[in-house]
């Protein structure tokens, strides 16, 4: 099969792997077209490419993630019923426990307040994030030039904001160490209001008065472990969310780097709870004998642009087997004297180096990438062929 230029050959090959992907088990692994960069030959297939690779792109728009929704309860005391010192040794006690509640209340106060701000800068952050790669995407998917300098300023912009929520976490996890010292504070002081029933010398009113003041404290005590789960259920979440952003990022910036449209990291479709028992193990290379390679790409030029169809190959295969290892293998011709085998041999594993490097800039973790090498008497030029373990 020829394909008139770059941008054609990603996008036909996305074409035809997407249907063949989901039109046959991988119980078959059948072979899938090749992607090669041999001269263009004119014929009028061609514009019939070019024209269908609009809706190529757009048949492969991502999916982005949404932000995870911020807790939004708002942790404010209720106040501390004022009290009479009845001259007791016990009704002086009351009078320090309740000053010491009064301290205790207002830091709860204040980390709420730190806590709401905090949170509405996140929220601002991520909307910021998500509308530069919103951009970026959207330009992607109509088309445009590899490195485009635009892409590129929205790119470190979306990279900016995502740190900004970084550091935002940064900002909730100092914020826990004061909820937490709160919550020991709140802690000791129950424990001496209970005590304080057991002193001698307290007259009624005493009691009525720690009776209150018991009641008070338990409900701060309460306050202040919801605030503490909920502030570290909204660390737990925004630590997620970033990390897979990150992985995001990686993969559109390859995008953006040969201007065509990908997808989320492959990373982040469906691995993480499906491959946790595989995540740690190497992909080891299995023997080729009756296999057939889901993609083949012929080193023929110069450049050949396969990012794209290897990224849609792969993420239907993720889709199918989400725990799925993979196998790249560096093909060299067999002719031409040993000497030229060698050089052949050393510029294909080259070649599958650089394959490797792009899975892993699209999120595949490199525990799940083989690379091996050989010859073939039917190759005539040096390919890269990617197998499906």
């Amino acid at each position: 099969m020829t394909f008139i230029n770059n941008r054609s050959i990603v996008v036909s090959a996305t074409v035809l792997i997407t249907g063949l992907l989901t039109g046959c088990s991988f119980s078959s692994e059948s072979l899938l077209p090749s992607l090669t960069g041999e001269d263009p030959s004119g014929s009028s297939a061609t514009s019939q490419q070019q024209a269908q690779a609009p809706a190529s792109r757009q048949q492969a728009a991502p999916v982005r993630s949404q932000p995870p929704a911020m807790g939004n309860t708002k942790f404010e005391p209720k106040g501390v019923t004022s009290g009479s010192n009845t001259g007791t040794f016990v009704g002086q006690k009351a009078v320090e426990l309740r000053t010491e509640l009064r301290r205790l209340q207002g830091g709860v106060s204040k980390n709420n307040t730190e806590l709401q701000s905090v949170r509405a800068k996140t929220v601002q952050d991520s909307q910021r994030y998500h509308g530069a790669v919103s951009a970026i995407n959207a330009r992607l998917q109509v088309g445009t030039t590899p490195g485009n300098p635009v892409l590129v300023e929205q790119f470190n912009q979306a990279l900016s904001d995502l740190k900004k929520i970084g550091d935002d976490i940064s900002d909730m996890n100092v914020l826990t160490t004061n909820v937490t010292a709160d919550s020991t504070l709140a802690a000791f002081l129950a424990e001496n209001t209970r005590a304080a029933f057991r002193l001698s010398g307290a007259v009624d009113a005493d009691h009525q008065q720690l009776a209150i003041l018991e009641d008070e404290v338990n409900r701060t005590v309460v306050l202040i472990d919801r605030l503490l789960k909920e502030l570290s259920e909204d660390i737990q979440r925004q630590t997620n969310y970033v990390s897979t952003e990150r992985s995001n990022l990686n993969t559109l910036s390859a995008a953006v780097k040969s201007g065509e449209l990908m997808g989320s990291s492959l990373t982040n479709r469906a691995l993480t709870a499906a491959t946790a028992g595989t995540t740690n193990r190497r992909a080891s290379p299995r023997s080729l004998a009756g296999r057939r390679p889901l993609v083949v790409i012929r080193f023929d030029r110069a450049s050949v642009a396969y990012e794209q169809a290897l990224y849609n190959a792969v993420s239907r295969s993720l889709e199918r087997r989400p725990n799925a290892t993979f196998e790249l293998v560096a093909v060299a011709p067999a002719s031409g004297g040993a000497a030229r085998v060698a050089l052949n041999s050393n510029k294909a594993r080259r070649n599958a180096e650089n394959v490797m490097r792009s899975l892993q800039r699209m999120g595949l973790p490199p525990q799940r990438i083989a690379v091996s090498a050989r010859t073939s008497q039917a190759a005539q030029s040096n390919e890269v062929h990617l197998y499906l373990n």
